[in-house]
């Protein structure tokens, strides 16, 4: 099989402002693409000596070219209209307990697949996805490295409304099948170019966990027991054909990150069996960072050989976890995976989007220290 790394990451880190800034430049039309790309690279550098400095043992570059962590389809694809997503979510802050502030609903909302942008034509392709990013990580990453993108199931369980899409598609499986065929043809140009570590970002299958959520998919025409097997299916179309004992084929899944709010609760139970069988991924990344998430229990689905990468420490505050803590629930969990089929990791990106969660850089490298240090003690 293909490496096993075990103090993960899922993608993005805090951007610093000479990065938000430049991009905001760019924008408005005051710096070239060329200005960008210079200030770019000069921060990815940076972010890599800090996962190198911090024991990080797989490199992203801190998805710093992106306007958010899907941003690298949606830049590279029209197809996209004016349209509320097929369904709302209610965003919260940590607690639980706190609907999130406006401005912060105004930031998410700018975030692919969540503002009123929906798929209403036939998708078309002006560009490859990470062609611009994959080149720089293979020149500078001191390490292995991964290169991210969304889940097929992500980009049309967020942008396919039947009464809008369904006057370019005939049925939401249709659009499936295009949004697979662009995935498919991205993973291949990336191992073509010595890429080892693919990751499927947000296949959105804890949409199919709170019963009140399936009843929301219900009500625009969408079957969930339906729609989890077609997704299943081509989240794994997508790495058909990938060898695993050269790539790493892993997907993260997630509840919700953006400026610390999540918008998802429910352990996986309802949705292990079907998802923990994927065929074609050999990696999951999971959040387990608080108890929306659940027990460990439904982890006795995973099928032998396969990675579990514990998303134990969270990205969404800057307190920090307890290394016992951390030991404590990597036992726990080896109940039902072998200890050499785990990793840890923190539950999600820092910076699903530009802005970034509401921490700082050091809470930020405290952590990744902190995951370095806990699959030190647990793996040598």
């Amino acid at each position: 099989m293909a490496a096993r790394y075990r103090a993960e990451q899922v993608g993005s880190l805090l951007r610093p402002p000479e990065v938000l800034e430049a991009h905001a430049a760019h924008a408005q039309g005051r710096i070239p693409l060329e200005e960008l790309r210079r200030i770019e690279d000069a921060a990815i550098l940076k972010a890599l000596d800090l996962q190198r400095q911090a024991g990080i043992e797989i490199f992203t570059d801190g998805e710093y070219r992106r306007s958010s962590w899907a941003g690298d389809f949606s830049d590279a694809v029209d197809g996209y209209v004016e349209g509320e997503p097929p369904i709302p979510f209610e965003w919260r802050m940590p607690d639980g307990a706190e609907r999130a502030p406006a401005e912060t609903l105004r930031d998410i909302r700018a975030l692919p697949g969540q503002g009123a942008r929906v798929i209403g034509e036939r998708l078309r392709q002006r560009q490859r996805l990470t062609a611009h990013e994959s080149a720089f990580l293979k020149q500078h990453a001191p390490g292995p490295y991964k290169v991210t993108m969304p889940a097929a199931s992500y980009v049309v369980a967020r942008g396919y409304k039947p009464s809008i899409s369904d006057q370019a598609y005939g049925s939401r499986s249709d659009l499936l099948q295009d949004v697979v065929k662009i995935v498919q043809a991205e993973i291949k140009a990336l191992i073509d170019e010595g890429v080892t570590y693919i990751q499927l970002d947000n296949p959105h299958y804890p949409d199919y966990i709170p019963e009140f959520r399936r009843d929301q998919w219900r009500a625009i025409g969408i079957d969930p027991a339906r729609a989890i097997e077609e997704d299943v299916a081509a989240d794994s179309a997508c790495f058909e054909g990938v060898d695993p004992q050269r790539i790493v084929r892993a997907t993260h899944i997630c509840r919700g990150n953006g400026r610390s709010a999540w918008h998802t609760e429910g352990g996986y139970e309802a949705i292990a069996e079907k998802v923990f069988s994927i065929p074609n991924v050999d990696a999951f990344l999971l959040e387990y960072d608080t108890d929306r998430a659940g027990g460990f229990e439904p982890l006795r689905f995973v099928p032998k050989g396969k990675t579990v990468v514990l998303g134990l420490v969270t990205t969404k505050v800057g307190a920090l976890e307890t290394k016992d803590d951390l030991l404590r629930r990597i036992e726990e969990a080896s109940s039902y995976v072998p200890i050499e089929n785990l990793a840890v990791s923190p539950q999600c990106g820092f910076a699903s989007m530009a802005q970034g969660n509401l921490l700082s850089w050091d809470d930020q490298r405290r952590k990744l220290e902190l995951v370095a240090d806990t699959a030190r003690t647990v793996w040598g």
